[in-house]
């Protein structure tokens, strides 16, 4: 017995049965066997193709592999059955089209077999990174193009409480170790992160760059709160096309982004401090040590904590290799013990705030590898851990009410 039920109270979902079952009912009753018009269910239902990489995959067995040290494409294709001609077209391509020389042991691939007693490779996948695919048709004659897997961008917001490091507390909590890259590019001119305390915390809202299910890195990062020694720092991503302006500002819209950084590398320890009563390790007497050593490993690039002009670069007696480089009328920086100098640096050179100028190294009256890293004001030395640098230009008055309401908003995903 059929129910009726009152309009509005009838679902989407009756709505829809009851729509399928009148087409049925009106099929059924449309298709005579005499009439040409009726046709069986084989001729009439749709089939869906599935595909990865442009490839029918259902018609296909896929194998997959990984190119071992010394293998090179040709070798691979004809282990694999690929047609004599396919591998000696292969041998013909044009690098812009494939460098076949660029093909890396380690990296994986896929091979899709034609599903008959007599296996023939239609194509092969070789996977140059998460994203980047090039497919080779080896039907008949060599065909290639290149596929993209899309990325996906997820909004995210992460926090974490710091025990020892920041790069152990993003690792503790299982989060994207390229959080500790950006948040430490962010505040470089804001925090020392060789000063880290235990109990310090951060809550960051960012974009995580997915392909499929993997994670392949950071996208921008649009907001993030850091509790440094119980004080806590703001950092805001704002961008304007009309003004050129690209960067991280506090609340009150102050540049994050200083005249220098605070510290010339990145993610080592202090080993000795600024002081005018040391004991030189190697010496043995009580000595003035005017600069902060950072302790680092061999090799570790040093930067340029600003812009400026490189006005020595040579081996100075104890201090090993040396570079000094005058920023101003007023100061002047040097990094000694380098085990090498960056290539094109040399006296005279002009160089960026964040350029690498050198490595840490153990040259001269040295221990072991580390950076001793100076400053001089107006001729004077000064504790590089307490120096004062000037902030880059604020957010235009004229941005202010529209930053002020981006603020706003992001806030709410930290607090």
């Amino acid at each position: 017995m059929c129910k009726l039920v009152p309009e509005n109270q009838i679902t989407m979902k009756q709505k829809s049965y009851l729509l399928y079952s009148i087409l049925i009912l009106f099929t059924l009753n449309s298709c005579n066997p005499n009439n040409n018009q009726c046709k069986n269910d084989d001729e009439t239902v749709d089939t869906v193709t599935i595909t990865e990489y442009g490839i029918p995959i259902e018609k296909y067995e896929m194998e997959e592999g990984i190119v071992k040290k010394g293998q090179t494409l040709s070798d691979l294709f004809a282990s694999l059955g690929a047609l004599p001609q396919i591998t000696s077209q292969l041998n013909t391509l044009n690098d812009s089209i494939f460098n076949v020389k660029s093909v890396k042991a380690g990296n994986t691939y896929q091979i899709y077999f034609t599903n008959d007693s007599v296996r023939v490779p239609h194509y092969f996948v070789y996977h140059k990174s998460v994203v980047d695919h090039m497919v080779f048709h080896l039907i008949d004659s060599l065909h290639i193009h290149h596929y993209q897997k899309p990325i996906n961008s997820i909004l995210k917001t992460s926090s974490a409480v710091i025990e020892s490091s920041l790069w152990n507390a993003i690792g503790e909590q299982n989060l994207n170790r390229a959080l500790a890259i950006e948040l430490s590019d962010i505040y470089a001119w804001e925090i020392d992160f060789f000063g880290i305390q235990k109990g310090d915390n951060f809550t960051v809202l960012y974009d995580e760059l997915f392909v499929d299910s993997t994670s392949i890195g950071i996208g921008k990062i649009h907001a993030v709160k850091f509790n440094h020694e119980g004080k806590d720092y703001y950092a805001y991503h704002y961008s304007d096309s009309i003004t050129e302006l690209d960067g991280y500002w506090n609340e009150k819209g102050q540049n994050l982004k200083k005249a220098f950084l605070k510290a010339p590398l990145k993610f080592s320890r202090i080993s000795s401090g600024f002081s005018y009563a040391r004991k030189h390790p190697i010496y043995k007497i009580v000595r003035p040590h005017t600069g902060v050593d950072y302790s680092a490993p061999k090799g570790t690039p040093v930067m340029a904590i600003g812009d400026g002009k490189v006005v020595f670069k040579a081996y100075k007696g104890g201090g090993g290799n040396t570079i000094k480089i005058k920023h101003n009328s007023s100061y002047t920086t040097a990094y000694l013990h380098l085990s090498n100098y960056a290539k094109g640096i040399k006296t005279g050179l002009h160089v960026k705030q964040g350029q690498v100028i050198g490595y840490v190294g153990s040259t001269g009256a040295s221990t072991g590898p580390h950076l001793d890293f100076r400053v001089w004001k107006n001729d004077t030395p000064v504790n590089p851990l307490k120096m004062e640098s000037p902030s880059a230009d604020p957010i235009p008055a004229n941005c202010m009410n529209k930053f002020k309401a981006i603020c706003d908003s992001l806030t709410t995903y930290l607090d």
